[in-house]
């Protein structure tokens, strides 16, 4: 009963009501959560091969259409559905300084005028023999360091031969571990030029590359600020 009561009074201050719907909103995505992970994107699920066409009937030749066998060709994915390795070599590094300094200084002196050889007074003060002075200044300065570095394989499949005979791969890689899992996403154009002959390509000649590495579970929402911490951490806090 205490505690019924207690919600009836938090829900009676008008403030307090948009917090206690996040909150529960927050509590029902969670448990969700806790019940199922996400599965795979489909949008990085691999593509399978196109379908052989099928022969006609043997007219007698030695060479038969769909039946070709390359013999002097090293053994590359050049073809839709073909797998093809990527080794992950990414490695950036990044840093920015700026420093701002201002300043401003204004004086303003006007003297009283004269009117033949006299100024004007009020009551023997001099009102219009006036001046104005202000200064401002503002220094700023600003530090920031960023880098990052990926490293390992990931098998794609080829989802497009295009026009010019580049490639469009893509796939992903989920790894789960005790209660959490890991993936790594990759998409991009690849030139059949670049590709080495043990079937791998370095990430650093894909071109229009996205590569995403995370994880989803327990361990990675323990590290990961609640909904109110980032509440108070975001732009719309007025404090």
């Amino acid at each position: 009963m205490h505690a019924v009561y207690t919600l009836n009074k938090l829900w009676s201050a008008p403030l307090l009501r948009p917090l206690l719907l996040a909150g529960c909103a927050a509590a029902v995505t969670g448990l969700d959560a806790c019940r199922t992970l996400p599965r795979p994107s489909e949008s990085y699920a691999a593509t399978l091969p196109e379908a052989v066409p099928v022969a006609d009937a043997g007219n007698g030749a030695i060479y038969q259409s769909g039946h070709d066998v390359p013999l002097f060709e090293n053994a590359v994915a050049h073809r839709v559905g073909d797998v093809l390795t990527i080794t992950l070599e990414e490695s950036t590094n990044a840093s920015k300084s700026a420093i701002t300094t201002t300043k401003k200084g204004t004086t303003l002196d006007t003297s009283a005028p004269t009117l033949l050889g006299v100024s004007p007074t009020v009551k023997g003060r001099n009102i219009l023999n006036n001046s104005l002075s202000g200064a401002s200044s503002f220094d700023g300065e600003g530090n920031s360091k960023q880098s990052n570095q990926l490293t390992g394989d990931i098998s794609v499949t080829v989802a497009k031969r295009l026009a010019n005979g580049n490639l469009l791969v893509r796939g992903q890689k989920w790894i789960a571990i005790n209660q959490g899992r890991e993936y790594v996403r990759i998409q991009g154009i690849v030139r059949p030029v670049d590709i080495r002959p043990d079937n791998t390509v370095p990430s650093t000649k894909v071109a229009d590359a996205t590569i995403a590495y995370g994880s989803q579970g327990a361990l990675n929402d323990s590290n990961s600020k609640g909904w109110l911490a980032r509440f108070f951490d975001s732009r719309w806090m007025p404090f």
